[in-house]
């Protein structure tokens, strides 16, 4: 490998480290990092075409030969993170407004960052892509059904919205990439495309990641900041909860080292954007409410970033 890929591939492993920088510079400088809000959807769409650039059409096949590994993601994606929140909100007694917020996050579907985080720790794609697909539909039932039975409130959804906004971020992207690296494979230059893509995709990745990351912490510094230390805590705990309980019982379930960590992942990962921005539609009577969907979009990215990085440490030395 040249010298300059190797200098690529080193920046985009330490995607905790920017992450960290990142979060830092647009609190202290919010200005500089709000003019990416509007372009986080885009971002996002960018992501998904260099994952699909990964991808070809046999790993999806080689997936849904494992359908329960798909009924078993959801699943656990439902049932541990609303209930996790539910326990963080109480055990950390919370405020009427930020427990709100929190069992929102928690009922959310698995955001997109999942499947970049899937994609940086070498992790099962494919299969991370149909988890956060599949928990996006069935949330347009079980979000608002969750939350008014968790949180006492009834938030309608946007159906059409948020399978237009799937498709638009998700699908069409990713169809792409896919298309793209089909072509690939039938031209004469396939192998240095293919390295290429390997190379640069992960680190356009984690500059759009941080980008994402920090634009959402610039936009509600004057909410995060007004939050208690407590509210840190739980939004951590619930997380984590997530993170573990998902790996565990993907290995109780007898998976693989790579279907376990994707479903980590997958478990460990909400969309909190979507979980902000209905927050602020629907509760717009409690101005606290989108702060934990917030917190979250940061801790739940470094939370999934720092095990990227451990996942590929082991492989990379279980290999030499």
């Amino acid at each position: 490998m040249h010298f300059p890929s190797r200098i690529l591939i080193k920046l985009s492993e330490w995607f905790p480290l920017w992450i960290v920088l990142g979060c830092g510079w647009a609190w202290l400088q919010p200005a500089a990092w709000t003019w990416f809000e509007p372009w986080i959807s885009r971002g996002l769409g960018v992501i998904m075409l260099g994952m699909g650039l990964t991808l070809r059409v046999a790993d999806f096949r080689e997936v849904l030969r494992q359908p329960k590994w798909i009924a078993i993601g959801v699943a656990l994606q439902f049932l541990i993170m609303p209930f996790a929140a539910v326990l963080c909100s109480k055990v950390f007694s919370l405020p009427k407004e930020l427990a709100l917020g929190l069992i929102l996050v928690g009922c959310c579907p698995g955001g997109t960052a999942s499947n970049v985080i899937c994609y940086l720790a070498r992790a099962n794609v494919a299969l991370s892509v149909l988890l956060t697909m599949c928990s996006t539909f069935v949330a347009v039932l079980l979000t608002p059904l969750l939350t008014q039975w968790l949180a006492g409130q009834l938030m309608p959804i946007d159906a059409w919205a948020l399978f237009r906004s799937m498709i638009e971020v998700v699908l069409i992207p990713l169809l792409l990439g896919i298309a793209m690296n089909t072509l690939m494979d039938r031209s004469r230059f396939r192998e240095q495309a293919q390295r290429w893509v390997g190379v640069i995709g992960p680190l356009v990745s984690v500059i759009l990641i941080v980008l994402v990351v920090g634009s959402i912490v610039a936009g509600r510094k004057t909410e995060i900041a007004s939050a208690g230390p407590w509210l840190f805590v739980a939004v951590f705990s619930l997380h984590a909860i997530g993170f573990g309980l998902g790996y565990l019982f993907s290995y109780w379930f007898k998976g693989t080292k790579d279907v376990c960590c994707t479903v980590s992942v997958e478990v460990g990962m909400q969309n909190s954007g979507l979980g902000a921005s209905l927050a602020k539609k629907h509760f717009a009577e409690f101005a606290l409410a989108p702060v934990p969907a917030a917190i979250s979009a940061v801790f739940h990215s470094l939370i999934g970033s720092f095990l990227a990085w451990c996942w590929n440490r082991k492989k990379k030395d279980s290999n030499e």
